[in-house]
């Protein structure tokens, strides 16, 4: 009689709770799962029953779900964000091992549980049951030494007039620096967060990175020396990269329905590289004045503009820019497939806030970028797509924190008429080439996570 084939080996995913730390697991997951693993993503009951349960193209990675004690309102449900984390953190840990013990009950074998840097509290929860895990980092691995040095104590906080210096890294002014260091807090809980997500990793039994090599090798190297570091990226689906996953075409999670038709219709009508894309994620929230500001620099650069504001926004914008809509040469959509928009022959640039997520895919499908950074790890971004890759430039904001409208014309115009885009387009074709290259078969993400399924499959 023969012998009965092993079980594939069994990966959890969990990310933290949001759409930008969300998808780049669930691309991961989607890479495992073409190469042998099964993979299971586990999200919050909230989450799966308002979000995910309606978002069909990620069914083939099973879905489960935990309770983070908000079950019918989420993040929102909670009285603040230090209540929302400790109930998290708390709920969550019963929680998961829970599941863990269902799964195994159920007859599944679990090889490791790679989890959200933000959540170290899952990598206890999964040596309880003698099960490896594996840290999951959502922003660059420059943004990640720096955290790193800070949790050291390295660098010492405040930093007061000091520049900033990681290793393998030009050095940082203090605004280059992300906010939770240039303007320290040591009462705000996200803070402890960021700076936290190191406590127990020399415990992890792997360290995964969505960046890619040769976007932060030096840092990337230094990383290698402390860690058993995976260079997984960029989580992109393949379908704009590599086109081996032929069934690869979005994230298949959004947390807003997208006005996809009528954006590929406008964009369709309009030149090559003529349209200015306007989108700063789905957390940010400006206020009146700065929304004026930049419906005024549009209106003052004269270009198309496809923008993403939500609907209550819509009504701070100044009658002259109302104009300019009806006109058609621009369009205000409550939300886009940032990918299909990203991609289209007719983008010019894009005006982002420089979350890691936007930044990724801007670097990898080739498009220039006016980086109006505002919160976290985005100063830091900015300084990386405009000194060290070379595929943008950065708007300054003034001393009440507001980027003026004549401020962000200037820049807009360098990257869509000046010498200085054609450079910034050049580089950010070489970044896409080499984007996709890294995950197809064979590249440096693809080898790592080849590495990761052989000591899976293998136990090493």
């Amino acid at each position: 009689m023969a012998n009965k084939s092993p079980p594939p080996p069994h990966v959890l995913l969990f990310p933290y709770p949001s759409q930008g730390h969300i998808n780049p697991l669930i691309q991961f997951g989607k890479r495992l799962l073409s190469k042998g693993v099964k993979t299971t993503l586990i999200t919050t009951t909230y989450l799966l029953n308002s979000t995910l349960s309606h978002n069909p193209n990620i069914t083939s990675i099973e879905i489960k779900s935990i309770s983070d004690g908000f079950d019918f309102g989420g993040y929102d449900g909670a009285d603040s964000a230090e209540s929302y984390l400790k109930t998290f953190k708390e709920v969550g840990s019963k929680s998961l091992a829970d599941l863990i013990k269902k799964l195994q009950g159920e007859g599944n074998t679990i090889e490791a549980i790679i989890y959200d840097s933000m959540i170290t509290w899952a990598l206890d929860v999964a040596m309880g049951f003698g099960i490896n895990g594996g840290s999951f980092f959502t922003q660059s691995c420059v943004v990640n030494s720096i955290y790193y040095h800070v949790h050291k104590r390295l660098i010492s906080l405040p930093v007061g007039a000091n520049n900033v210096s990681v290793p393998g890294f030009p050095e940082l002014e203090l605004w280059e620096t992300p906010s939770f260091v240039q303007n320290y807090d040591p009462g705000n809980v996200w803070s402890e967060i960021v700076f936290g997500q190191f406590d127990n990793i020399e415990e992890a039994r792997w360290v995964f990175t969505n960046s890619f090599y040769q976007l932060e090798e030096e840092v990337i190297e230094w990383m290698r020396k402390i860690w058993k570091l995976k260079v997984i990226g960029p989580t992109l689906p393949s379908m704009y990269l590599d086109k081996r996953l032929k069934d690869d075409k979005g994230y298949g999670f959004n947390l807003f329905k997208a006005k996809h038709k009528e954006c590929m219709s406008w964009l369709n009508d309009k030149p090559k590289e003529s349209v200015v894309y306007i989108s700063f994620g789905s957390m940010l929230k400006f206020g009146p004045e700065q929304i004026k500001e930049i419906a005024w620099a549009l209106n003052d650069s004269n270009v198309n503009f496809l923008w993403v504001l939500r609907a209550k926004e819509e009504g701070k914008l100044p009658n002259n820019l109302l104009d300019v809509i009806k006109s058609g040469k621009g369009l205000v959509v409550e939300w886009c497939r940032q990918l299909d928009v990203l991609a289209h022959l007719s983008l010019g640039c894009f005006v982002t806030h420089c979350g890691f997520s936007s930044t990724l895919e801007a670097v990898s499908l080739g498009v220039p970028i006016v980086g109006m950074p505002q919160v976290s790890d985005q100063t830091t971004n900015a300084k990386c797509l405009e000194e060290v890759w070379g595929v943008g430039v950065r708007v300054k904001a003034d001393e009440n924190g507001i980027v003026r409208r004549g401020s962000l014309a200037s820049c807009i115009k360098m990257i869509m008429e000046d010498e200085s885009g054609v450079v910034a387009r050049k580089n950010a074709v070489k970044w896409r080439d080499l984007a996709k290259l890294t995950v197809d078969e064979g590249g440096k993400s693809d080898k790592d996570i080849d590495e990761f399924v052989y000591e899976l499959s293998h136990k090493c």
